[in-house]
């Protein structure tokens, strides 16, 4: 049996209906597991589960809005209805709405990021991990970001919501060690998404983002995935509390 295989596995992903999300819910799928699809937007959940169904794959479409923890609550519930268990929870959805110095932030743009970005992933997993525990075992997996490790001129409230991602898994993971549970993140550079689109599109930031990567490009979402797929089968039974960096080497040079 391949170290990253998923057969049997149900794995929670939330904003897995674009980007980063997107791709780890299509290889979970590819990989063996039944996956849970959700975002805001329930077309959207309904036509990426639809897609992944059509290729063979297992996928349940759940719309929620992540700012709201009774519709948290509603998407753990219904997946437990549906497949009666989670084995893999991955904290992927986030939003930035500011993009600025923070001394300009407006104090409904610092709380949004907060409650939505650190809230929502600390709702989450105290809804799931218990649950996991009585499993025998699971793997919580949440997306942070680069901006949580590097200082930014012009992210900084979504950077400290980041580095606060990183230092739950910590928290968590020794928390639900005993319990067999392994909780990491995964701190992606640039990639090519449509969150990162204002990064990227620019010729002049992209350049600039690009030059000081060893790799001379930016990342795809199933550079991503891939790291997913790791943290969240039998080849990472031995990793937790870690934040695997998956950047093309931005952070090791100047």
């Amino acid at each position: 049996m391949s170290l990253f295989d998923l057969t049997g596995k149900v794995a929670l992903i939330t904003g897995s209906t674009k980007g980063i999300g997107l791709a780890i819910a299509q290889r979970m799928a590819e990989a063996g597991a039944k996956v849970v699809i959700s975002s805001r937007n329930q077309d959207a959940c309904d036509e990426v589960a639809a897609d992944i169904c059509a290729n063979g794959g297992d996928a349940l479409p759940i719309a929620c809005n992540i700012n709201y923890k009774e519709q948290l609550q509603a998407l753990v519930s219904k997946t437990l209805e549906h497949y009666g268990k989670i084995d893999i929870l991955v904290v992927n959805a986030a939003l930035n709405p500011f993009y600025g110095p923070s001394q300009d932030i407006p104090d409904e743009a610092f709380d949004k990021i907060m409650s939505s970005n650190i809230g929502s992933a600390h709702r989450l997993c105290q809804m799931v991990l218990p649950g996991m525990a009585k499993l025998g075992g699971g793997a919580a997996i949440i997306v942070s970001s680069i901006a949580g490790i590097k200082g930014s001129n012009v992210l900084g409230a979504y950077g400290i919501s980041k580095a606060a991602d990183m230092q739950m898994a910590r928290n968590l993971a020794v928390e639900w060690g005993p319990h067999n549970i392994r909780v990491n993140c995964i701190a992606p550079g640039l990639i090519r998404t449509d969150f990162a689109r204002a990064l990227w599109e620019n010729p002049e930031t992209y350049k600039q983002t690009v030059s000081k990567y060893p790799l001379r490009r930016i990342g795809e979402p199933d550079e991503i995935a891939g790291a997913a797929i790791y943290l969240a089968s039998d080849a990472g039974s031995f990793t937790t509390g870690q934040t695997l960096v998956v950047d093309g080497g931005g952070t090791i040079t100047g």
